[in-house]
């Protein structure tokens, strides 16, 4: 074995098998040359040689995009006993790999390239390094750093999700954008709506994986009294089509997992266990784990899983289909870059009658960045479940979650009606021509639709005319007329707007820059006067912040003010209309008992709308927040929330670091715009996520006013129960208004104060804990990181693509 082998393992964390490829004679020459099986042999076990083959994957690309760069071993772990003449020899070792990027051949480190990702495995194993050569003794600096070391690590997945009804082609796409084929059944086997599938990376080894959550025993209980119910009562079933479509969806999902056998049984003999023997993980509370060597291998075995029964074709054999009993499917896919930060999640449609899936669809869809909505090119502008499913999920990915981006995406774009001119490049023209027509009608129905535009702009909407079929067979269109790779490209940068490598090496330089300032005793009066300045620039920023954070707060007041009067004036209007509907026929006593049995919150079929009285009587307050609650915590744009007040916040470092009177203190400082930075980082992420709470609390704390009336309503039985219900909701209603809507207010307002106060806690607290640490604490007894600094700090170099400040 040679150096550049030993130290490639070293690098990738492979120490332990250092005497393995000893006793094989591994040399550079023969490392490159290493096939699957010879691997296979060197390294047994499945975890590490899984992450061997990618690293030697990603060094052959580099040695083969940049042969200079690849040469010359690099000592990963140098010596930190000082700056000797052996610590000078090792900084020299770096040889070309230490040069300036104007003297040597520059990697290629586009975001998300083999390069970006190497610069990031070194950084890491650098940083493993250094954190255990920090002392063991326990202070506060010693432990600080190890804090800061620990929290490098960050891993923020952008989720898309993929909204569109059956036969609208979304597996096609999904398969077709993330190029593999069979992954997502589609065709001739008809799909399980109810079901959530999550796609995203393997990261772990080289199969196709898939997880498979199931709803609790007592969901499945609580959802078999609904479906019984439904079909039990026929003595006032008036017939009508839409009645036998949601009687032949129910009879759909139960005859999939019982056969035959459910008819004529009561809920608690269908929760017998032999209906769930094959799936032992249901009453474990365990998820199931399928793996295949191939795509088609784990689709093949998924299918009962998330597939309603086919007609024909696959599945035909299969007597008892467990779809009904799945809350969330995720499938994981190795080698694909696409995924490496994305996760795409094919959505069933707004809301579901199980309580665990309707809660997990809402926290899902609040987290998207993306939300696809997918239909069919024939009438795509006019045609009404893909707009009714945005309307009805707009808020959930608006005010109340994160989308930036709604992608409106025609399938099947290469099926538009024949042109006169049959050649070639007629046909195209033509399907060209339509396909910009759609995309224009698309958008003027989107400005119709004001409810959305409560919370998106017109730049966060866009129209794709995409066919999965040209994709792979370029027929009649070229490749790029798909535009499947504009949606690979957008799903490409949004891994590289990930910036894990960048967010990585920057928290390092920082933190390598604070323990080589601490090793250093010149500065001591310096280092205290830059404290005082630093502490003074800290007190006057957070009262820059605090001001209009303050009148934020008092805007919502008034708004919210104004909200709580509306819903008292309009709160009989809407029980009218929630429980006096029009032309609802004699069996609407059983959709207001579904009602109040799901806490105000019903969705009959897939088909149908859901209704959610607690949404109804909660729509005044959140009306008069919408527009107010959109500018303050904005998901579109680089303004920030709170009006950008957060994210121009500093400490005027960058400043002082420029300045020669403080170059004693220049790496302190260089930490401290690092912290600076990611504390503004960490502080957005919070705002984010609490932001989604605050908003739903409106509607969250209507439910738990209300119940205590729905608890009531679901005794009655017998003659009278639908006046009696009715009777109990608007009594409850009338006497708690005073103090149903205010209290919703309050707790909205105690929400957003507590935000508040978190904010300018933690600047404050996190900020001043740096500047103590840092410019007032000597680490005498710490180690010198000169080697790592600098390798540290010429990776920063080739991230940013320009020469950084003084190495000094």
């Amino acid at each position: 074995m040679d150096d550049f082998v030993r130290n490639k393992l070293i690098e990738w964390g492979f120490s332990e098998w250092i005497e393995r490829f000893e006793d094989q004679r591994i040399d550079t020459e023969s490392l490159y040359c290493l096939d699957e099986h010879e691997i296979d042999a060197l390294i047994p076990i499945v975890g590490p040689r899984s992450k061997f083959k990618k690293r030697l994957k990603l060094l052959k690309e580099q040695n083969t995009a940049n042969p200079e760069t690849v040469d010359s071993p690099t000592q990963v772990c140098p010596s930190t006993s000082g700056t000797s003449d052996e610590g000078k020899r090792r900084l020299d070792l770096q040889g070309k790999s230490s040069q300036s990027p104007t003297k040597k051949q520059r990697l290629h480190t586009k975001p998300g390239s083999y390069s970006e990702e190497i610069i990031l495995s070194d950084v890491k194993t650098i940083m493993r390094c250094v954190d255990q050569k920090i002392p063991s003794q326990d202070n506060k600096l010693n432990n600080f750093l190890r804090k800061k070391i620990s929290g490098l690590e960050t891993d923020k997945r952008e989720m898309v999700g993929v909204f569109g009804k059956t036969g609208a082609g979304k597996s096609s796409l999904i398969n077709a954008v993330i190029g593999v084929k069979n992954l997502l059944p589609s065709g001739r086997v008809s799909a399980c709506t109810s079901v959530m599938i999550k796609v995203e990376a393997n990261m772990q080894n080289s199969k196709y994986e898939a997880d498979i959550e199931f709803i609790t025993v007592e969901e499945w209980t609580d959802e078999l009294w609904f479906l019984l119910n439904f079909l039990g009562d026929d003595a006032d079933q008036e017939s009508n089509q839409k009645d036998d479509d949601d009687r032949r969806d129910i009879v759909e999902k139960l005859s999939a997992l019982y056969g035959e056998d459910w008819e004529k049984k009561s809920r608690e003999d269908l929760m017998d266990g032999k209906y769930f023997k094959e799936i032992p993980e249901f009453r474990l509370l365990k998820k199931k784990t399928l793996t295949g060597e191939t795509a088609k291998e784990l689709s093949a075995k998924l299918v009962i899983y998330t597939r309603s029964d086919p007609k024909d074709g696959e599945g035909q054999e299969v007597k008892r289909w467990y779809w009904p009993l799945v809350k969330c499917v995720t499938i994981r896919v190795p080698n694909n870059d696409l995924l490496k930060h994305v996760t795409i999640v094919d959505l069933p449609g707004n809301g579901d009658r199980n309580k665990g899936r309707d809660k997990m669809w809402q926290q899902v869809v609040g987290s998207c960045s993306t939300v696809w909505i997918v239909t069919d090119m024939n009438r795509a502008a006019a045609e009404p479940e893909a707009w009714e499913i945005l309307k009805s999920a707009s808020s959930f990915m608006g005010n109340a979650g994160e989308c930036r981006h709604i992608h409106f995406i025609c399938t099947k774009s290469d099926l538009s009606e024949d042109s006169e001119d049959h050649s070639a490049a007629g046909v195209r023209d033509f399907i060209l021509k339509a396909n910009d027509q759609a995309k224009k009608e698309v958008r003027k129905e989107f400005s119709k639709l004001h409810t959305v535009k409560k919370h998106f702009s017109d730049e966060s909407f866009e129209v794709f005319t995409v066919s999965s079929k040209e994709f792979l067979k370029k027929k009649l269109l070229n490749k790029d007329d798909t535009e499947i790779p504009k949606l690979q490209k957008f799903l490409q940068n949004l891994n590289d707007s990930h910036s894990e490598t960048l967010n990585y090496v920057s928290g390092a330089l920082g933190i390598l820059s604070l323990i080589q300032g601490a090793s250093r005793r010149e500065g001591a009066d310096m280092k205290t006067d830059v404290c005082k300045v630093l502490k003074q620039n800290l007190k006057d920023e957070l009262d820059k912040i605090r001001e209009p954070m303050e009148e934020t707060y008092q805007a919502f007041e008034k708004c919210l003010s104004e909200g709580v009067e509306k819903s008292k004036c309009s709160r009989e209007e809407v029980l009218k209309k929630a429980i006096h509907p029009r032309k609802t026929g004699r069996g609407f006593h059983k959709i207001l008992k579904c009602i109040v049995q799901r806490d105000g919150i019903y969705k009959k079929t897939k088909k149908d709308k859901e209704i959610n009285l607690n949404m109804k009587l909660s729509a005044c307050l959140t009306e008069s927040i919408d527009e107010k609650f959109k500018k303050t915590f904005p998901n579109e744009g680089k303004c920030g929330p709170f009006n950008g007040v957060l994210n121009s916040f500093s400490l005027d470092m960058k400043k002082m670091r420029e300045k020669t009177k403080y170059k004693d203190v220049k790496l302190q400082l260089m930490f401290l715009i690092t912290e600076e930075e990611k504390l503004k980082t960490k502080l957005n992420k919070i705002i984010r996520d609490r932001k989604k709470t605050i908003y739903s609390s409106l509607t969250e704390t209507i439910q738990t006013a209300m119940q205590e009336c729905y608890n009531d309503a679901k005794q009655f039985s017998g003659d009278g129960t639908l006046q009696n219900m009715r009777d109990t909701i608007v009594k409850h209603v009338h006497g708690s208004k005073d103090v149903m809507f205010q209290e919703a207010k309050d707790v909205m307002l105690n929400q957003l104060r507590d935000l508040m106060d978190d904010i300018l806690e933690n600047l404050d607290e996190t900020m001043q804990e740096s500047i103590e640490l840092s410019l007032k604490t000597d680490g005498f007894s710490i180690p010198d990181v000169t080697v790592e600094l600098e390798m540290v700090r010429n990776h920063h170099k080739e991230l940013m693509g320009s020469p950084d400040e003084e190495n000094h």
